[in-house]
């Protein structure tokens, strides 16, 4: 819509009017300039973490109520340790280089013109997530260092989570001389709300969805704006036949218990019958230490019966090998060769991350080569997929998708490029 058009009526679209404006003032600015925003917004976190707390505990208390998941509920929490977190990755995102005018190539044509790719801000996102009000935080900073206005459409489960942390943020850009409309909770609470700021066409440049399958499944499927996918995390590990037995339990354990409710939890472990009789004793003894469930397969049931394991193991379902779980629960399997682990991640895997525990070469390398995922893991855990464990700062999503970006996305993949061509009075 043009700026000069008449405002919109829907609060939804005057919402995207004021970010389109608040974006073509943000794309001009210095580094300086939205750095200062960045660390006073850190600094109103920890002032005013009680609030935030606050605001926390109602969200919580209700989702307690209604039955919510563990999973779900630890995903929605808020505490002062997680608010010094998220305050600490605003900070690490201010002393990020700023992508902004970077010019990617240039060069003198032979006609004598001057010719550069530069980047630029996306100009409006909008973020559409689920339970996660840390996204919130996140999603703002790198927005605003990118040079982008944002509008934030969390599920209503954590509305008033996430309507503290914005009255922070808001007060605190506006504070430091940025326009405070660059960032902005999308009004309403409802599914309608939603499928407005989907078809705000033109006012928002791009959407990006975090959460569930359904979520980014709606969104990919009936925006009008142009979606980056984030996608779910199916992971898998991958133990091969020469694998360091001690580093596969340990990689085991910390890709599927550290958390298991994020996406870059491994959900389905995969064992080369090689070293099945060796290695599964020993990991199912790990992940019953840690209190997780395993959906086996026949081979894997019987390991666990002659050996006498305490884990709780239960036989698996065409279902359980494509089920994210986001829980204490993992699939696990026997496979004939490296090959046929491919071929099984290939069939199941939602291209997030795949991890190969090996001590062999050609093994990683034909791995690396033969799996199509985001991120493929030698020798370390599918948790090591993030923004932040990267060194980009605080992550905008992950990237499931081929075009534009793949992965955790930081500052680089919130910019597009335009080239600037100058000429002395060149006419073609």
């Amino acid at each position: 819509m043009d700026l000069l058009s008449p405002l919109p009526k829907s609060p939804v679209l005057l919402a995207a009017y004021r970010a389109k404006s608040a974006a073509a003032e943000l794309a001009p600015l210095p580094r300086s300039a939205k750095d200062d925003a960045l660390l006073a917004i850190a600094d109103a976190l920890i002032v005013r973490t009680q609030e935030i707390v606050a605001a926390n505990a109602e969200d919580v208390a209700r989702a307690e109520q209604e039955g919510t998941s563990p999973a779900i509920i630890d995903r929605l929490r808020l505490t002062r340790e997680r608010i010094a977190a998220i305050a600490a990755d605003v900070r690490h995102v201010a002393g990020l280089p700023d992508p902004v005018g970077e010019v990617l190539r240039g060069s003198t044509l032979p006609n004598g013109l001057d010719l550069r790719q530069v980047r630029v801000p996306l100009g409006v996102v909008g973020i559409i997530y689920e339970a996660r009000p840390n996204v919130t935080v996140d999603a703002a900073a790198l927005c605003l260092k990118s040079g982008n206005a944002v509008l934030l459409r969390g599920s209503s489960s954590a509305y008033a989570s996430n309507t503290a942390l914005v009255t922070v943020l808001r007060d605190a850009v506006g504070g430091a001389g940025l326009p405070a409309d660059a960032v902005q909770l999308v009004p309403g609470e409802t599914r309608e709300s939603v499928t407005e700021l989907m078809r705000a066409r033109g006012m928002v440049d791009v959407l990006i969805p975090r959460g569930g399958a359904a979520l980014i499944r709606t969104v990919v499927e009936g925006s009008t704006v142009p979606v980056i996918e984030t996608g779910t995390g199916n992971c898998h590990v991958y133990v091969d036949a020469e694998a360091d037995l001690d580093m596969a339990v340990e990689i085991l354990v910390n890709s599927k218990a550290q958390r298991p409710s994020v996406c870059n939890a491994a959900e389905t472990l995969l064992v080369h019958r090689d070293i099945a009789d060796r290695f599964l004793p020993r990991a199912l003894e790990a992940l019953a230490e840690a209190g997780v469930t395993v959906h086996g397969d026949p081979l894997v049931v019987a390991a666990a019966e002659a050996a006498g394991s305490k884990a709780t193991v239960v036989p698996v379902t065409a279902e359980d090998w494509e089920t994210e779980y986001l829980s204490y629960d993992i699939a696990a399997g026997v496979v004939d060769s490296l090959d046929a682990a491919v071929a099984h991640i290939r069939l199941w895997s939602s291209g997030h991350t795949e991890a190969i525990v090996t001590t062999s070469q050609p093994a990683a390398r034909r791995f690396t080569q033969l799996v199509d995922a985001a991120a493929v893991m030698v020798n370390a855990s599918t948790r090591f997929t993030d923004g932040g464990q990267f060194g980009f700062g605080a992550e905008i999503g992950i990237s499931t998708q081929k075009l534009h970006a793949r992965g955790p996305m930081g500052l680089p993949e919130l910019t597009s490029t335009k080239y600037i061509v100058t000429g002395d009075g060149h006419i073609r």
